[in-house]
């Protein structure tokens, strides 16, 4: 016959020397569990290892790393300033600004990183909200966000974008888009069937793009855009463009090369951009030739191109004898219905014309010169040697899209072993993101638009994502091996950068930052803390930080993330997911 006990029962019938022994194991327990020698209590710790099986939910639901470390020791302030709410610490130094002794070639606009790293946090704006979903961001976006009415009113006339209510609307206008950015792209093409959007050209960069509605259209024809602006030319253009969710970063054509590898882009359009291409013995323009890809095309629509004025003609004649003597050649010339000009110049596939170029003014570049490093490096006022492999080959276009995401990259090293791990990383991060990303963490996949690898090596994390309606911005660290163009090669966009200084993008501008080992490989290099202010910088509210790393490192940055208030969870004792909130601090010093 079965027995059943209660509580009340037992107190009912006065076994009293029940009840305290149970309340001792009960204490007693209590003292074990909370006094484990493990990094987190038991019952909050989480592994897929305990099962050989495991579950993959449809709502991921992981343990929330627990705040038992002491983050007393970090206390935060508001950044100040005029610039608090969309300040860039290595573009906003106003101090280095002021004491340039030029800016003839944009110099204020290039970085001038302060020393130390500010770790201040970013106010948020008043009203601020969880950004639009795309595709819906594509055309329309929160005014409180980006509260930013110049802009609006500056090009009220060209369709930029308009303010309706509570939102900004981007009708897919612009300076040379007279019937609309669809008509426009679609008048390139016919001009030049042979560019082939998104077959033959993937990957491409706007210059002076304006709020980016011309990369933005061309998603829609597995086209990924880099576009780019300096800051501040024209009121948040940039920050326009990734409130919308399309690719786009802040960089000017200045004194220093653009943080991009050479013979990367399959296109380069300006439309009106302002650059000034002929400058300073034609810099800006061989910068354009250095990342151009062999085969790869300039569209330039621009007043030089069909007024006849003086100015614009003395201009074009200019930069007629700059493309001549870089060995462009025009495969067409030709004017629209609405009057909107364009030509479109061609880089060579064969040295035979560069074995002429004596005769030229522009010296060719010497091998050491074209090496695939931009990094605070100087223009140069040479033309760029086409690249060649090993044994002296000349590089390949790449496979048409989407074969050229896991087809052998041209530009992957011919060492032995080097294909082998090409494929192996591809086939690996394949698994991760299938199997763990998408299906174990605490990640809501579905409010993730823009994505930041920090640290992304063959570029395995995007191309797994390819699927996903997001985009990510690949970051090639300067301490680790360059493989910024195998990247493009695939077929995606990255650049290079220090982690150790601020990034080039506003505040609130990407939803998942991913970083795979790079605070294992920064730990020599760069203060921990002054990275994790900056993933905060630039992640939005309700965003996320996924960081792989190893057990030692979580456990160091698990105090910093906490004394933000970030909710955490950690998977597989390597896996840390961060959800960022609205909590900004109001009073306090930093203290760190």
């Amino acid at each position: 016959m079965a027995i059943a006990f209660t509580v009340p029962s037992l107190i009912k019938e006065r076994k009293y020397p029940f009840i305290v022994t149970l309340s001792v194991l009960l204490i007693c327990f209590s003292i074990l569990l909370f006094t484990n020698t493990t990094p987190y209590p038991l019952f909050l710790y989480y592994s897929s290892l305990t099962s050989p099986h495991p579950s993959y939910p449809t709502t991921p639901s992981l343990p929330i790393l627990p705040s038992q470390n002491d983050t007393s020791m970090f206390r935060w302030t508001l950044c100040k300033g005029s610039v608090a709410l969309d300040y860039i610490p290595c573009l906003d130094n106003l101090k280095a600004i002021k004491a340039l002794k030029s800016r003839r070639h944009m110099e204020h606009r290039e970085r001038h990183c302060p020393d130390p790293t500010p770790r201040c946090l970013v106010p948020l704006p008043t009203g601020y909200r969880i950004p639009l979903p795309w595709p819906k961001s594509r055309d329309m976006v929160w005014y409180d966000n980006v509260p930013h009415p110049k802009l609006v009113e500056y090009k009220k006339d060209q369709n930029w974008v308009r303010k309706s209510g509570d939102y900004l609307v981007f009708p897919g206008g612009g300076t040379q888009f007279k019937e609309g950015v669809t008509s426009y792209i679609e008048f390139i093409e016919k001009t030049l069937p042979a560019i082939k959007w998104g077959r033959h050209v993937r990957v491409i960069l706007d210059v002076g793009c304006g709020v980016a509605s011309f990369g933005g259209y061309l998603l829609d024809r597995n086209v990924i855009t880099m576009s780019f602006a300096p800051k501040d030319e024209h009121e948040a253009q940039i920050q326009f463009a990734l409130e919308r969710g399309i690719p786009a970063t802040l960089s000017v054509i200045g004194t220093q090369r653009l943080t991009f590898p050479d013979n990367a882009y399959d296109l380069i359009h300006c439309a009106r951009c302002r650059v000034h291409w002929d400058a300073d013995g034609g810099k800006p323009l061989l910068e354009l030739n250095r990342i151009i890809r062999p085969g790869g095309f300039f569209v330039w629509s621009a007043t030089p191109v069909y007024r006849d004025d003086e100015r614009d003609q003395n201009i074009w004649k200019a930069v007629t004898a700059l493309t001549k003597s870089m060995c462009w050649k025009v495969v067409a010339k030709t004017v629209d219905s609405s009057g909107i000009g364009l030509v479109i110049y061609q880089k060579p596939v064969s040295p035979s014309c560069y074995e002429k170029h004596k005769e030229n003014n522009l010296p060719l570049c010497e091998q050491k010169d074209w090496k695939n490093s931009s990094w605070y490096a100087p223009l140069s006022s040479c033309v760029s040697l086409l690249p060649v492999d090993s044994m002296g080959n000349l590089l390949p276009w790449p496979m048409p899209w989407p074969k050229r995401l896991s087809s052998k990259p041209p530009s992957l090293t011919s060492e032995s072993g080097a294909e082998e791990m090409f494929y192996e990383d591809t086939k690996r991060w394949s698994a991760l993101v299938s199997d763990v990303y998408l299906k174990e963490l605490a990640i809501n996949w579905s409010s993730v638009r823009n994505v930041m690898d920090m640290n992304a090596r063959y570029g395995g994390f995007a191309a797994a994502l390819i699927d996903l309606p997001a985009w990510v911005m690949n970051v090639i660290p300067i301490n680790v091996p360059d493989t910024l163009s195998i990247i493009f090669d695939r077929g995606l966009i990255g650049i290079y950068h220090d982690w150790c200084e601020s990034f080039n993008t506003y505040p609130r501008t990407y939803d998942l930052v991913h970083s795979s080992f790079l605070f294992r490989d920064h730990s020599q290099r760069c203060d921990a803390v002054d990275v994790v202010v900056e993933m905060d910088r630039i992640l939005r509210p309700g965003g996320y930080v996924l960081i792989q790393d190893t057990m030692e490192m979580i456990k160091k940055l698990s105090p910093i993330l906490q004394s933000l208030n970030w909710s955490l969870t950690l998977y597989e004792d390597q896996f840390l997911v961060g959800k960022k909130g609205f909590w900004r601090p109001t009073i306090g010093e930093t203290k760190l």
